[in-house]
């Protein structure tokens, strides 16, 4: 299944108040490996950027200024993702963003991400998953021995990245480097793979059945749980 780990940087929230979409990032898995496509791109928001979003992700108005607009890259970026599944942490946020940005172009068809992408929150997933704990991505990322050393402050397609790793981890069996000696991604970060099923693992053991002393010992010792127990023990008279 075609998957694409998605994350956005903003001018700031809620965006409900008109705040925009910065930066996005996408990698792309195959089967659970990342295939080196990558979507990613700086915007610039007709907007002057919070002070507060700007102290997360460090993204400033000077920086953007000749960046390109969201309508001159929303054809690209419909085709990178359409009918992938998304994998986004906390995706209501991200979703909410990416849908207001086509709303304001005025593509309908385009402004609800559900009617064309499933769409996988890993913030639900780690909630479902680890209920009462911290479930940030640096918090997954410790949880799960991801390296976010990097990550000094957000940043849209590092965190996309680093998304990947922590999402392969949590579905059961990502390595940072593929088994077999792979090459790394061309993104920067280990391509992950499974890790073997538990069958192709397992090595051949030993029976050791118990000799006539120790079948004798365990005999006594029952009898005397029975004893002490004042009747015939549950799994006796279950049969075991």
């Amino acid at each position: 299944m075609r998957s694409v780990v998605l994350d956005t940087e903003t001018t700031g929230m809620p965006v409900t108040e008109g705040h925009r979409i910065i930066e996005i990032g996408c990698i792309e898995l195959q089967g659970r490996r990342q295939t080196g496509r990558h979507f990613h791109v700086y915007l610039q928001p007709d907007r002057v950027v919070d002070e507060g979003a700007v102290a997360v992700h460090g993204i400033t108005d000077e920086f953007l200024a000749d960046k390109p607009r969201f309508h001159e890259v929303a054809d690209e970026f419909f085709e990178f993702i359409k009918g992938a599944q998304l994998i986004i942490h906390n995706a209501a946020f991200d979703v909410g963003f990416i849908n207001a940005e086509f709303e304001r172009l005025g593509h309908v068809e385009r402004a609800d991400v559900s009617q064309y992408c499933q769409v996988l929150d890993t913030l639900l997933m780690a909630r479902e998953r680890h209920p009462g704990q911290r479930n940030s991505l640096d918090a997954l990322c410790k949880r799960y021995g991801v390296d976010n050393s990097e990550r000094t402050l957000h940043g849209a397609l590092l965190d996309a990245e680093i998304l990947a790793d922590v999402y392969l981890a949590m579905t059961g069996g990502q390595t940072h480097l593929s088994l077999g000696g792979e090459e790394t991604g061309a993104t920067g970060i280990g391509a992950a793979s499974l890790i073997r099923p538990l069958s192709d693992q397992r090595v051949p053991t030993p029976i050791i059945r118990a000799s006539a002393e120790e079948l004798a010992a365990h005999e006594e010792r029952l009898k005397a749980l029975e004893k002490a127990a004042g009747g015939t023990p549950l799994w006796q008279q279950l049969g075991y």
